[in-house]
């Protein structure tokens, strides 16, 4: 079988070109779209995230603040951070990057971010209204991902997709577009029992566990969509999925590499977001403007 690769990269150049220009015009209008990423801490990945965040808001034409704060700042500290960017019109959207240290409730401070501004997806309103079917941010990385099936055209509609990963910021959520899209969904965990006689019924295979190379070909079938959103460094420094791309090759008919595949969508979803965030606040501004 010819494996087609599902490429991030050409995907994000894509819709990038197509958003920059969106957000351009609210720069014209005097209303540039603004992110704020908060990072507690000295973790090594999350400071390269942020980078990575940093540097795509400057390609994209979005204005960008970065605090990067102790490791021992409170919780009350943080709070009253985020109260300043929600009360900010200048911020459209704020992005606390996660994990957070031991002693702060990350659920705490994410319910604090303003559900018009939580770019992530990740306040209950917002995942309420996804829940429902009206979504008015979908989290990043299941919104890319959406991206990548929907360019290759593969379409979900009475497929069964297996999700391996039920976490709030990947595997629930992709889930729930995935069911919303036509798809008979089986979410598996860690608790799952012989966890490859679900994938091997998967059309659609999405694996996000943070465990390199989970699954193999022997436990995927014949032209399933293999969908990696895994990104795990090895002792030797490689980059590697949570799916063993190698032996995908020639067995999935779809399947996304590892860096290039989720990743990049990730970032470009954020943005993609963002922009949304600061034409909705444009959009009130202007109606109030209008009623006055």
């Amino acid at each position: 079988m010819d494996t087609r690769i599902l490429d991030g990269v050409a995907l994000s150049r894509k819709l990038r070109a197509e958003w920059q220009g969106r957000a351009s015009a609210l720069a014209q209008a005097g209303h540039p779209p603004g992110l704020a990423v908060l990072i507690v801490g000295q973790d090594p990945a999350s400071a390269v995230y942020v980078r990575n965040k940093i540097k795509a808001c400057a390609d994209f034409g979005v204005r960008s603040e970065q605090l990067e704060l102790p490791e021992q700042t409170t919780e009350a500290e943080l709070l009253r951070h985020i109260d300043r960017l929600n009360r900010d019109p200048a911020v459209h959207g704020i992005l606390v990057q996660l994990p957070l240290p031991k002693h702060i409730a990350t659920e705490k401070i994410i319910h604090a971010i303003d559900p018009a501004k939580d770019v992530d997806g990740f306040h209950p309103l917002n995942v309420g209204l996804l829940a429902a079917g009206q979504p008015r941010f979908v989290p990043c990385t299941p919104a890319g991902i959406m991206e990548l099936l929907d360019a290759a055209q593969i379409n979900p509609w009475g497929q069964h997709a297996v999700v391996v990963g039920a976490s709030n910021i990947v595997g629930k959520p992709v889930g729930l577009l995935l069911l919303q899209r036509g798809a008979t969904v089986t979410f598996c965990n860690s608790k799952t029992r012989d966890l490859a006689a679900h994938t091997r019924q998967a059309d659609i295979l999405v694996v996000a566990t943070g465990r390199p190379k989970l699954v193999n070909a022997d436990m995927v079938k014949e032209g399933a969509v293999v969908v990696d959103v895994g990104i795990n460094r090895l002792p030797d420094g490689s980059l590697v999925g949570d799916v063993d791309y190698q032996s995908m090759l020639g067995k999935a008919s779809y399947v996304t590499p590892v860096p290039g595949g989720v990743g990049p969508m990730t970032i470009t979803m954020l943005m993609i977001n963002t922009v949304r965030a600061a034409e909705a606040a444009y959009a009130r501004a202007h109606k109030a403007v209008n009623v006055l």
